[in-house]
């Protein structure tokens, strides 16, 4: 998990919040900052600065986007000449999701992605696209430690329908109590 970047000027610091409070392009209800996707702020002169932002995953559309939200606000709050670079190292985490992003996901109908899985990658494992029920009952299907619970009634019992939903970087299940269809961000 990478930390909040740390700024060493008031300056650096509101500009900082003010990166941060962008909506994300993919997901709007979650902020940059809460995204966990703004690694920092650099004051370069007066009206200058620099911004580090780092992609959910290497090849992201939504980046570009993102720059450009980000290049508006702070134009908007004087800085003449603002640069944005794509900082990939350390990569990008859903453990890089706050707290706050979290709840918001869940308030928004998405799973958000499950915590501290593994350290390092998340293992790549393709199985089965739906969740087979046997016909004696959802007891006897195996247990999950860590299951995608749905953001709706907060069952554990639910199935992946898809890999992919609207974006990449989400899944589309279904819960076989409410019944009702949602994504989950998943893990990287």
């Amino acid at each position: 998990m990478v930390t909040s970047p740390t700024p060493t000027t008031p300056l650096e610091a509101e500009l900082l919040r003010l990166a941060g409070s962008v909506p994300d392009p993919e997901l709007p209800v979650l902020t940059l900052e809460e995204l966990g996707v703004l690694r920092a702020v650099h004051v370069r002169s007066a009206d200058s600065v620099e911004v580090e932002l780092t992609p959910t995953y290497t090849g992201c559309p939504a980046i570009e986007a993102m720059s450009l939200d980000i290049e508006r606000v702070l134009h908007e709050h004087g800085i003449r000449e603002v640069s944005v670079h794509t900082v990939l190292t350390p990569p990008w985490s859903t453990d890089d999701i706050s707290p706050e992003g979290r709840r918001k996901l869940r308030e928004f109908g998405i799973a958000p992605p499950r915590t501290g899985l593994a350290p390092g990658p998340v293992p790549l494992a393709l199985g089965p696209t739906r969740t087979t029920v046997p016909d004696t009952g959802p007891q006897d299907r195996p247990q999950d430690p860590d299951p995608v619970r749905c953001p709706h009634c907060g069952s554990a019992d639910t199935e992946l329908l898809s890999r992919f939903s609207s974006t990449a970087c989400k899944a589309l299940r279904r819960c076989l109590t409410c019944r009702e269809p949602f994504d989950h961000f998943k893990e990287l």
